[in-house]
């Protein structure tokens, strides 16, 4: 893949982070993850790629755009497989939390794991414990050969897993043994990645989330050189047939970073919504602007780049047009006048492609 694709990508975030991002505190998830998806879908058109979304919003009967098996790009480069999470922590936006982000994985075409839509048990780590540790293990012994490998006492290690009744047991186990947890609410993807950031404080990421996210997840593991390692949990025999139904011969089989994102390079981006330990959230400035703060990183080169970004947001036509669609007021002064003649279009893929994303260049 063209290492300039890396930031083509980001500006996808980029757009999906700031145009969910006025939904932070108001309770209505749906309309928050609405407007990134909108914006996403938009941008893409821009983006020198033949995609085919393989982890998304849904199948095509339950999702309007970004849904598996979607086109994306402007049918130019090369061929992808394409992960996106237009917003990775609903919740987390609606109740005006932390870690909540814009995320998108490229790879190049059959790389990406088809993840079904359920449950993955997860263990993550960042690279002083690659093959150092197991999830086949059981989470006692987990965190003994973790305290050996990082030459530190068990009571030194600190554990993040989601706070959810499922884990109930593990954390009474975590509890047992002596371990700091940091319990968090949402932001699975989030979750995994800070074990590879050693300013997060996180030896270890553990506990079961979704399985599309831990994609996701391997995608930026694989750019940190961090691990993670995953097994799917189908909860009745529909959930087992559907992983039958998407290529998973053995849905309870280990699953490897290889088996998740494939060997060849992966290119991932994210984009804080709101401010977490990796990356901060979008902040309003004077003058009509808006900053983000992203992350985009490639698995062949190990690079990895912060970027921080102002945005005149007058100048932003998708996220005017984003916020017309689910009817958001914004002070006329504010809006171009070439924007606010714009016919109102009405909210489906066919309006998006023939009103969004015309003016996706301009991004």
């Amino acid at each position: 893949m063209e290492r300039e694709l890396a930031l083509e990508i980001v500006r996808v975030t980029e757009l999906a982070a700031l145009a969910s991002a006025p939904w932070m505190g108001r309770g209505d998830k749906n309309s928050a993850d609405e407007a990134a998806t909108l914006a996403m879908r938009a941008m893409f058109d821009s983006v020198s790629i033949r995609g085919t979304v393989v982890i998304g919003e849904g199948e095509m009967d339950e999702a309007p755009m970004l849904y598996i098996g979607e086109e994306v790009g402007n049918a130019e480069g090369p061929e992808v497989d394409v992960a996106v999470d237009p917003l990775e922590g609903t919740e987390i936006v609606a109740k005006g939390l932390n870690n909540a982000l814009s995320v998108i994985a490229v790879a190049g075409k059959g790389n990406l794991l088809h993840a079904p839509d359920m449950y993955m048990e997860k263990l993550a780590v960042g690279p002083a414990l690659v093959g150092k540790v197991s999830i086949e293990d059981p989470v006692e012994v987990t965190l003994e050969k973790a305290a050996a490998a990082l030459n530190k006492n068990i009571s030194d290690l600190t554990v993040m897993i989601l706070d959810r009744v499922r884990h109930e047991s593990t954390i009474k186990t975590l509890r047992k043994v002596g371990v700091r947890i940091k319990f968090l609410s949402d932001g699975d993807v989030a979750g995994a990645m800070a074990p590879a950031f050693p300013e997060a404080g996180i030896d270890l990421y553990v506990g079961s989330g979704g399985a599309p996210e831990g994609v996701l997840a391997a995608a930026a593991l694989s750019c940190l050189g961090g691990e993670i390692q995953g097994r799917l949990m189908p909860a009745n025999a529909d959930e087992f047939q559907r992983c039958l139904q998407m290529g998973i011969d053995n849905p309870y089989k280990v699953l490897t970073m290889q088996d998740m994102i494939g060997t060849e390079d992966v290119i991932f981006a994210a984009t804080g919504v709101t401010p977490g330990e990796i990356l901060g959230g979008v902040r309003y400035l004077a003058d009509d602007r808006a900053e983000t703060d992203s992350i985009v990183m490639r698995a062949k080169t190990k690079t990895i780049r912060f970027i921080r970004s102002q945005h005149f947001l007058p100048n932003k036509e998708v996220l005017h047009k984003v916020r017309q669609l689910q009817s958001i007021p914004e002070p006329s002064d504010r809006i171009p006048s070439h924007i606010k003649t714009m016919e109102q279009a009405e909210f489906s893929q066919s309006s998006v492609d023939h009103s969004l994303m015309t003016s996706a260049e301009h991004g």
